[in-house]
């Protein structure tokens, strides 16, 4: 079964009040997850990490073998697709974290769009994010 990951990550002060935002829809284009999750203060780059994470294990508990994955972070696709360095002690840890959980897929795609095409999951963020302002 192919799904289709929609994550985005926010920190609000950067670091700052942070949350994670996934929306995970079937072929069909029909939602079959949505969610977001507190973080504490951390960077934005942290729940960006911390958002692609969550939306891959999700993916996989619901038998997905194939993902598609869509962030507005470039720094995540650009370092998960192997084309920049992760430089940043703690980032390299949520890599690590991250690419192990895209291994678990037979197929795995991860590609950026602009941030007006990824509205959901950034609502998602948003929703969190004024909860515990």
């Amino acid at each position: 079964m192919k799904l289709t990951i929609h994550t985005d990550g926010g920190a609000r002060g950067n670091p700052g009040p942070a949350a994670t935002g996934v929306v995970i829809k079937n072929e069909k284009g029909e939602i079959v997850a949505s969610y977001g999750e507190y973080l504490g203060k951390q960077t934005n780059n942290y729940a960006e990490y911390s958002a692609m994470i969550s939306g891959l294990e999700k993916a996989f508990e619901l038998d997905a073998d194939e993902v598609d994955c869509i962030l507005d972070s470039k720094l995540i696709v650009e370092q998960l697709n192997g084309n920049w360095k992760v430089k940043e002690p703690t980032l390299q840890k949520l890599f690590t974290k991250a690419w192990n959980a895209s291994q678990k897929f037979k197929k795995i795609k991860i590609r950026h769009t602009r941030r007006e095409n990824n509205k959901e999951a950034d609502a998602e963020v948003n929703k969190i994010l004024d909860k515990h302002a």
